[in-house]
């Protein structure tokens, strides 16, 4: 079980478990901008996507897209012990699958990237960190199809995929507008990348996000700032 300020993550059936790379990724992701947003977390796991879109854009209604039975499961318990249950609705399906009548302003995603690792003994954890069910081309066609003209698409990645990513997403004309290199010390390589794509030409803004400061226990002060309103330990 995993607390937050304002609602409570349990895991137990999940495969993928609350990690901190993701919780940057949904206090980073600029989703809070638009009024009566519609938001799509595709891949929900836990929900926590979800739900920090929630708490961050208090006016949002989101959709959260599941394909494993057991995280949906869970996710849908989460969400309604939550503030948020009234704006969050959980779909166990696959993305490739899912229906909306109307497309949305904000997309998140923290997809499956492993293609050539070994697999574990558990089909939940595959499915999880494995490409097989939800390779790019298909995820890209799922965001080209249900994200706004004027939408923005939020995905993390570690460094090499986030690169082919940007790749294949370019002939959609989904091209990077800001991106996030994650670093656990000022002495470790990157190892996550958040990208927000947009349909156009806008240029790039590029930051970078250092976790723990040299000691490798203290959270950087720009961490804490950006995790304030969801950690209880800030």
């Amino acid at each position: 079980m995993f607390r937050f300020k304002q609602f409570t993550i349990r895991q137990e059936r999940t495969a993928m478990k609350v990690c901190t790379d993701a919780c940057v990724l949904g206090a980073w992701a600029a989703i809070d901008d638009v009024p009566n947003a519609r938001i799509l977390d595709i891949g929900t796991g836990t929900g926590l996507l979800a739900l920090m879109a929630a708490q961050r854009n208090v006016t949002a209604l989101i959709d959260a897209v599941e394909v494993d039975p057991a995280a949906a499961g869970q996710a849908t318990e989460n969400v309604a012990a939550s503030p948020f249950a009234d704006r969050v609705t959980v779909y166990n399906t696959r993305i490739q699958d899912f229906e909306s009548a109307q497309r949305y302003d904000h997309i998140l995603t923290n997809p499956p990237f492993y293609t050539n690792h070994l697999r574990s003994p558990d089909a939940a954890v595959n499915r999880a960190l494995h490409t097989d069910d939800l390779p790019f081309s298909e995820l890209l066609e799922a965001v080209n199809r249900l994200l706004k003209p004027g939408g923005e698409w939020w995905v993390l990645l570690p460094p090499y995929e986030a690169t082919k990513l940007a790749e294949l997403a370019a002939p959609y004309a989904l091209l990077p507008v800001r991106r996030l290199a994650l670093q656990h010390n000022a002495q470790k390589p990157v190892f996550r990348v958040l990208t927000g794509f947009a349909y156009g030409q806008a240029p790039c803004r590029d930051e970078t996000l250092v976790i723990y400061e040299p000691d490798g226990r203290t959270y950087t002060a720009a961490f804490q700032s950006l995790l304030r309103a969801f950690y209880l330990i800030f």
